[in-house]
């Protein structure tokens, strides 16, 4: 799988897989129709949501079972580089594939909420499971685009593609907020071992070298993606992971001006922060009262 295939537009996919290209922006197929190729991996140069097809047993979160091996739905956006064919021996993929190229939504309310939609930077393990409700939902959305790609193209083609695109990507929405709710035990123990990590860091000289943790560095060390594990934390916190690093870096802040020996701006290195004015200016945005008068104060 070294070869990278670089894939700018939708006709050059479908090419790839014989598909006849119905419109230069947009494609709906079942894979039941697409030619099979070797392993290899792929640049895309647009957005592709897979519909993958599998009755494989149920799938086992924490130490419940759900019901979601009717379909899994996969998100890739543009520069992205993805695994695509499949070795000879395996079974003939089932399931549906939109592709839709950044033009086709320039100019229209999906185009200006496209980044709304982070899951497009989800990692494949964090992919949306469905249900059979929710599997034929998706499947009449798929159905509508496809209708709309084999009438002729009039001056109404691209606002309501794009309007069934955007419609199939908020129930994707609404479909993700279900999940983080039927996954809440899963989400508990990252949840813990965010709170951990951040404990360990700022017990560490770490915090010294590299600074304040990141969103990413958090993500990566609980493997998760940036965007999945902001969604996650936003979700079961109310608040960012940002704003919960912060809230972290504000306790530990609180418990070292106890300490009398140490000065504002020893406190303030120690913490990762360059500069002492930076601190006083976050820790008295955060709490109201700058670190000196906390201190007096308490």
């Amino acid at each position: 799988m070294d070869e990278i295939i670089k894939l700018d537009n939708i006709s050059q996919y479908n090419s790839l897989r014989g598909m006849e290209t119905l419109h230069p922006l947009v494609s709906v197929f079942e894979f039941s129709n697409m030619k099979l190729i070797p392993e290899a991996r792929a640049h895309y140069g647009f957005y592709c949501v897979f519909l993958k097809e599998a009755v494989c047993g149920d799938l086992k979160y924490g130490c419940k079972n759900y019901d979601y091996q009717e379909g899994t739905l996969v998100f890739i956006a543009p520069g992205q580089v993805v695994g695509i064919g499949s070795k000879p021996e395996s079974p003939r993929p089932k399931g549906w594939a939109l592709l839709f190229h950044p033009d086709l939504i320039r100019g229209t309310s999906l185009g200006q909420h496209i980044k709304e939609y982070t899951f497009f930077s989800y990692e494949a393990n964090e992919a949306l499971h469905l249900s059979e409700k929710e599997r034929q939902i998706i499947l009449d959305c798929l159905n509508k685009i496809d209708y709309e790609l084999h009438q002729s193209i009039d001056k109404h083609s691209k606002r309501l593609i794009a309007n069934n695109i955007e419609l199939f990507l908020n129930y994707c929405l609404r479909f993700y907020d279900r999940q983080f709710i039927t996954r809440g035990e899963v989400h508990k123990d990252i949840l813990v071992k965010f709170e951990k990590l951040l404990d360990n860091y700022f017990q560490s000289e770490t915090v010294q070298t590299d600074g304040l943790p990141t969103v990413k560095y958090c993500a990566d060390q609980l493997y998760l993606s940036p965007n999945y594990f902001g969604d996650l934390i936003k979700k079961e916190t109310g608040k960012s992971a940002q704003e919960n690093i912060q809230l972290k870096l504000i306790d530990v802040a609180k418990e070292k001006i106890f300490d009398k020996s140490k000065s504002m701006s020893e406190i303030a290195y120690e913490l990762g922060f360059k500069y002492p004015q930076h601190f006083t200016r976050m820790f008295k945005n955060s709490v109201g009262v700058s670190p000196g008068e906390y201190r007096s104060a308490n």
